[in-house]
This record gives structure tokens, sequence and C-alpha cells, in this order.
């Protein structure tokens, strides 16, 4: 059973009178409980203490950050639907995992307290609202702008040698990869161990192999499910897809690290290419980093498709504010999430150097803060990339389906299985899931969400005939 005492806490405390609406005034009524528990992801907890401090201030309460794991909040949260023992308000679940709490019952709809408390603006500005709606109703606010970037070793790109020797080699100037297959290219010309050169640090442990898989797996031009949710996976653009991850472990370093871990590798500075979110970039742009001038930022490599050239953005993770089903002050705890993802107070949080959250408003680009931790190359990129972001799987037991993909694609990427077994196997699951979670209403789910696709990407890609 889950007590107080199993987690980290941390407690911020200020009371200063409160300048909130009827719900939040509540809490500075002796009948009201007067104390808001956020469950927070390891590493957040910079990005989390603007948030509490200006929340406090205006409400008169305390607030307590209950800090786990970062793929444990949704496992928290659903045991504590269940027994109600560790008596949390807040949550920051990512956003991919709200189909899943939902389908738990793990955490309350907020359509409601929107229509009652919500200011009328409060999502003009946002930029990425697809992972907060779900079976038509709204569930949490997105306070971290996380696209799947890239991220090149500007030193190698521009040493002169290396580029007339990759032009000579290729026919080709060497340039940021516009395509996954000119990616793998560029990082086996690059990786020579004996030089001290490495070509990539892709993820590819267990819980972040998927994600690479699913945009390389797009970029071929297919959809993952038909409209009446068939598995689409194992015919020849998955395999190609899975054969060219394959191939390209040759030319990878650290691959099996985790996030912070591959923060730390890429900063020594001797590896081409890596993969990640503007967490990533705070990481290496940092004052103390040997990359903080050594780098060149990218959207994710596309896909020619049918003769186009498709480019190729995923808004794979991010973190959403929730209230706990079994909150006793869920309207305070409401108020918490919006004065969260407010303008002022949500640039405070993203501007934190020691956080992972990135921008998520349309107003945060320029703030001199938040120029200032991440650069003004990297912020282009990264809003060009938010404006045309691919969503992740938005469905119902979207844990199962992802858990699936990932066992196979290791055992694949470890030479336990040919892509052709793994990915026939993970569609045989998927079927599984989509029965267990009913057809109907999982294909219904599923042409809602691509209806969400970026334009360009959703008329490029195709269905099996």
């Amino acid at each position: 059973m889950f007590t107080r005492r199993a987690f980290t806490t941390h407690a911020l405390a200020l009371g200063v009178g409160g300048g909130l609406p009827a719900a939040g005034r509540a809490a500075t009524d002796p009948q009201s409980p007067n104390l808001l528990r956020i469950l927070t992801p390891h590493g957040a907890e910079a990005n989390l203490a603007p948030v509490a401090k200006s929340f406090e201030a205006l409400c008169g309460c305390r607030t307590e950050l209950v800090v786990v794991g970062v793929g444990e909040i949704n496992a928290v949260l659903t045991l504590e639907a269940m027994l109600n023992d560790v008596g949390v308000d807040v949550a920051l679940p990512a956003t991919f995992g709200i189909p899943d709490l939902v389908e738990a019952e793990a955490i309350l709809p907020l359509d409601g307290l929107a229509q009652q408390y919500a200011p009328q603006d409060l999502t003009d500005a946002m930029m990425y609202t697809s992972g907060d709606v779900f079976d038509d109703r709204l569930w949490g606010y997105q306070t971290d702008g996380d696209v799947f970037l890239m991220f090149y070793n500007k030193r190698f790109m521009e040493n002169p040698e290396l580029r007339q020797k990759y032009a000579d080699q290729t026919g080709t100037d060497l340039t940021t990869p516009a395509t996954w297959e000119e990616l793998d290219r560029q990082m086996a010309f690059f990786h020579d161990p004996d030089a001290g050169r490495y070509g990539g640090c892709l993820f590819r442990a267990a819980d972040k192999v998927a994600w690479e898989w699913w945009a390389r797996f797009h970029a071929k031009g297919a959809w993952p499910f038909s409209p009446t949710m068939e598995p689409q996976i194992a015919g020849a653009q998955g395999v190609a897809a899975l054969e060219e991850m394959i191939a390209s472990s040759a030319h990878l370093v650290g691959a099996d690290l985790g996030l912070f871990a591959n923060w730390a590798r890429y900063r020594e500075g001797d590896i081409y290419a890596n993969i990640g979110w503007g967490g990533t970039q705070k990481s290496l742009y940092a004052p103390d980093s040997a990359m903080r001038d050594n780098l060149v930022n990218a959207s994710l490599p596309g896909g020619r498709i049918n003769g186009a050239l498709v480019p190729m953005s995923y808004f794979n993770w991010g973190w959403s504010y929730v209230v706990a089903k079994n909150s006793r002050q869920p309207e305070l705890a409401y108020q918490f999430c919006v004065n969260a993802v407010s303008q002022k107070v949500g640039a405070e949080a993203i501007a934190q150097t020691g956080g992972f959250f990135d921008p998520f408003r349309t107003d945060q680009y320029q703030d001199p803060a938040i120029v200032d931790a991440y650069g003004a190359q990297f912020l282009s990129v990264h809003e060009q990339a938010m404006r045309s972001s691919m969503p992740d799987l938005y469905l119902a037991r979207r844990g199962e389906y992802f858990d699936a993909l990932s066992y196979w694609l290791q055992l694949a990427l470890a030479g336990d299985a040919t892509p052709e077994v793994a990915l026939n196997n993970v569609a045989q699951s998927w079927r599984a899931t989509t029965d267990r979670a009913g057809a109907t209403l999982q294909a219904r789910r599923w042409m809602a969400l691509r209806d969400t696709y970026p334009a360009e990407l959703r008329k490029a890609l195709r269905d099996e005939t």
C-alpha cells in the first residue's frame, strides 16, 4: 500500500493572502483543507517551484510536491484512485498517459470546472492541445512542448576536411538530414571510434525505443492502423523501418542510456547526432556545457513519399496538469492547473534551467529568460515543429500497444527475432488489445486522432489496399 512516507516530498510554503475566484479563496477558510499536494515527475521540481510559489501567494494555501520517478506517475495515480491513500490533488502525467488514466477512472474530467472557472482566453496561446482531449472531453492542460528534435555536432559538420570527404563519397553536401536514410548515412560516415568520433546516441532503451521506430515508420508513408483498427505495421514499410534501425545500431554509442545519462554522454562532444527534446537542449546549452556553442538544432528527418519530401514533426511526450479523482478540493486543484499554464507563471516555469519543461505557448518564444535558457536558433526550430506535430497514440490502452511494440523492437535490435517475426507478433498483440478496449469504440477514437495529424502528412499517409 502506498503511504505518504513512500515518496520523496518537497514542501513549499508561502501564505500571503489570495486573489483567486471563489474556488481559490476557499483555501483560506478554516473549514477547508489548506494543503494542495501535486504529484510531480522527478526532474521537474525546478519547473514547479515558481508555479507553487505563485499559487500560494494567490490563495494563501500551502503546496507540497510528491516526487516520483518519471515513469511512475500513472501507476501512482491509478493506485491512488483505488486506495485513496496517497492524497494528491494535482498530478503531472505524461500526456500520452491520459487515455489510460481516463479508462482507469483515475482523473477528473475538467469540462464543468472549465466552464465555471476558466478564463475566456486560457487556451488561445497554447500551441498543442490534442493530448488533453480524449473521447470529446477535457482532461488536462499541456505544460511542456515535447516535440522530438535532432541535435548535431557543429564542430563535425563544419570541419572542412570532413565536409569535402563526405561530398566526395556521397556526391552531396553535408547538411542537416532531410530524411532518415540521410541521417543513417551521415552517422555511418562520422562513426570512427579510432579517431574518437561516434555516429549517434539515439535512445534505444525499453521506454523510448518505440518513438524512433514510430517516426521512421510514418516517414515510409503508411498509417499504423486501418480505419477499422487493423494493424498495418508488419508490411514492407514497417519491416524496412526496423531493418534501417538495426543497421544504424552499428554507428551508435550509449543507445541504452536513460534520459539524463544520454544528455551527460552527448555533452562530452565526441558524438555527431542525438535525438531528444527541449530538455536535452537545456542541458546541452547550459553555461558549463562543452556543447553550448557546438550545436546545430533541426527537426526530425522526414520521408520521401511518392517522390515528394514530406517533413516530420512528432509530439511524443509532454506533461499535462490533471486533477486526481479523489482530490478533496477539486476546484482548488483546478485553479492550480489554470494558474500554472497562464502566461506569466507558465513562462517562469519554462525558463527554469534546472527543469525539463519546454515552451508550449506562442508568447513564450520571445521571453528573454527562455531565450537565454535555450538559445534563439533552437527556439526557432522548436516553434516550427510545434506548429506541425503529429500526435502520439492517444488511445485507451496506449501503454499496452507501446509496451508490445517496444518489447519486440528490442528483441529484433538484439538479433533475437527477425523484423518480420517481431512486427507480426506486435500486430497480433495489438489486435488483442483492441478487442479488449472495444474495437468499434477504438476505431472511432483512432479516426478522430487521424484528423489531428498535420494536413501535409495526413495527405501523404496511406492505408493498405
